[in-house]
């Protein structure tokens, strides 16, 4: 029994040792990852970074393209043994000084063996060095890509690259980022990273001790080239962008214009605006401070962010819900004195005739109809209370996205300001308020605040009568129309289409006969509305929204021109060019209204205030 016993134990042993045996002959021989591991204290690896995604419009015209950025690396540790300091200061045009404090600064942000020396080396720097680069052992480069532009234009929309943030790296799930790569930091840039990005290359090399390279590890055989990002074409259209940035030079406001058939974008633009390309990696240093220092607040993106009263324009939303609430019809009128009295408070109105119809309501903006509408949708007998009803309200309105954000491809969007009912109770008190306290809200002003892409899409909501696709900036990527799904879905209102004809043919006398029609167009159906928005802080805003053709909608517009004054003087001027310029390309070499076009182009609406403190070089090229 012990021989037995015995033989078991020399089997054991004999069957792991060749286990042993065949690990060893696995490491050594077959399996070139062990033998890397083996050689990790002398191999480097190098990042290779690949081009970014191109950036064109929606009848192709390139807006953005690449540039190479030059980083000066250093492998660390590095001996400075044999290298000629003086020499390799002359060539950066740094001194001696300097040179001490860029390496210290290296050796402690040292990451896998290496760390930046000196970014952002210009090229004819670059040329210079790479000449003479073996003479300095340690020291290599790294390219990535940086963006540059074809125009002067759409800063806010494209939005810009930068480094990595150290909280960027803890929240990434992917491990793509090391420190000191690039991505988007606003707009389109950041919002279709991954998309642009590309997947990045690897190559690995011998260094010795003193980190100097000494060729490729086994002759290149792990390295593996990049995958270039995808190209992405965008909906605006470039040249009425640029027309509406002329429009808009010298003011502070913003344009957003949709094709409603399809929520695309057809140009957004917020001003005062700055030259991308200021904005970029190697200027933003220059540049940065002195933006966020500007009072006219160019870096913020009015067009997605800014939450302004609509004013006048909300009535026909207000006008949408009393019909389908049952508040009015399509026939209703209201006498009108010239004023709509609460009590002590009188709200003032505009002239027109007295015995008011909708149709009229909108096309002089009568305050006196939007306060009766209010009033009877919140006295309702369906509704138990005020609070009951005005949740009914809110609820018409968040079927229009309003509210809410509405999801568009463009960083910063903000969800604009409509309260929930307990805010009403927290300010004057569970049961204690009616009607009369929040009546401001019936013709688009007090705690209600919408941002101009909004008022953009209610103005597509009214054209496609009850629906809207969330309003996005992408077309194509990869020269496919592989969009996501979202921006494909209608999204349906509570609204029935049947009552959308009254409101369309009262903004439709908007242009015929009522508060814009001094400035309609030859040949092209406006249905718009006028707004004039009180504003505690200086002057009032001017806004409008519109769309057009009325039979066939192509376009949908808001404008909002800040501290200007009457809709009709400056918002709906700048809207109607912008439709013209649209749906006429080929006969706007020259405008229809060339005196009215001067007059938006020259005008120089910035604030008094504001204007000494302006950083002109911000904008220029």
């Amino acid at each position: 029994m012990r021989s037995y016993r015995l033989y078991y134990v020399y089997a054991v042993v004999i069957l792991v040792g060749f286990i042993y045996i065949y690990r060893l002959f696995q490491i050594q021989i077959i399996d070139d990852k062990y033998a890397l591991i083996a050689e990790k204290i002398s191999l480097r690896k190098q990042t290779v970074y690949p081009q970014r995604g191109l950036i064109f419009d929606r009848n192709d015209k390139l807006l953005v393209y690449n540039e190479p950025v030059y980083d000066l690396m250093v492998s660390v540790p590095i001996k400075l043994n044999g290298i000629d300091t003086l020499a390799f200061c002359k060539l950066l045009d740094i001194n001696k000084e300097k040179f001490i404090q860029l390496l210290a600064k290296a050796k402690r942000g040292s990451y896998r063996g290496k760390s930046v020396f000196k970014k952002n080396i210009s090229n004819v720097t670059y040329a210079r060095i790479q000449e003479r680069l073996y003479e300095f052992k340690g020291f290599f480069f790294e390219i990535r890509q940086d963006r540059n532009y074809k125009f002067n234009s759409s800063a806010h929309l494209l939005g810009y690259l930068g480094e990595v943030s150290k909280k960027d790296l803890e929240l990434q799930t992917e491990g793509y980022y090391e420190l000191g790569d690039f991505t988007g930091k606003k707009g389109v840039e950041r919002f279709y990273e991954k998309q642009l990005r590309g997947i990045k290359g690897e190559r690995y090399f011998y260094v010795d001790r003193s980190g100097v390279n000494k060729g490729s590890y086994k002759s290149g055989k792990l390295d593996y080239e990049p995958t270039d990002g995808q190209d992405i074409s965008l909906s605006i259209d470039i040249d009425l962008q640029q027309y509406g940035e002329k429009l808009l030079n010298h003011k502070m406001g913003s344009i957003v214009a949709i094709e409603p058939k399809t929520g695309e974008i057809l140009s957004l633009i917020s001003s005062p605006f700055y030259n991308p390309a200021n904005f970029n990696i190697q200027n933003r240093g220059k540049f940065y401070s002195r933006a966020i220092n500007d009072p006219t607040k160019p870096i913020f993106n009015r067009a997605v962010s800014a939450p302004y009263p609509p004013g006048s324009t909300f009535k026909p939303i207000m006008a949408l819900i009393g019909l389908e609430d049952g508040a009015i019809k399509s026939s209703t009128h209201f006498n009108c004195a010239g004023e709509y009295r609460l009590g002590k408070r009188i709200i003032r109105c505009h002239f027109h005739p007295s015995y008011t119809s909708l149709k009229q309501s909108i096309a002089s903006s009568c305050n006196t109809y939007y306060c009766n509408i209010f009033k009877n949708m919140m006295q309702s007998n369906k509704y138990k209370n005020s609070e009951d009803a005005y949740k009914s309200w809110r609820s018409y309105l968040t079927s229009f996205g309003l509210g809410s954000k509405l999801g568009i491809d463009i960083s910063g969007e903000y969800r604009g300001w409509l309260k929930e009912s307990t805010y009403y109770d927290k300010i004057h008190g569970k049961d204690r308020w009616n009607y009369a306290r929040i009546i401001s809200l019936s013709f688009g002003q007090g705690e209600l605040g919408l941002t101009p892409i909004q008022i953009a899409n209610v103005a597509s909501i009214i054209a496609n009568q009850g629906y809207y696709y969330t309003p996005h900036v992408i077309k194509k990527i990869d020269g496919i129309r592989s969009i996501p799904n979202q921006y494909l879905v209608k999204n349906y209102t509570m609204i029935s289409s049947s009552n959308f004809k009254p409101v369309i043919k009262g903004m439709q006398e908007v242009t015929v006969s009522g508060t814009a029609s001094d400035i309609a167009i030859d040949n092209i159906n406006i249905a718009g509305k006028t707004g004039t928005v009180q504003n505690p802080h200086g002057k009032n805003h001017s806004a409008y929204m519109a769309f057009a053709p009325i039979e066939d909608p192509q376009i949908a517009i808001a404008v909002v021109i800040e501290e200007s004054g009457y809709g009709a003087s400056w918002a709906a001027p700048i809207a109607h060019l912008m439709i013209e310029k649209y749906l006429m390309p080929d006969t706007m070499n020259e405008s229809s209204r060339p005196n009215l076009e001067k007059q938006m182009m020259n005008s120089n609406l910035i604030p008094y205030k504001y204007k000494s403190k302006i950083d002109k070089s911000l904008y220029g090229n």
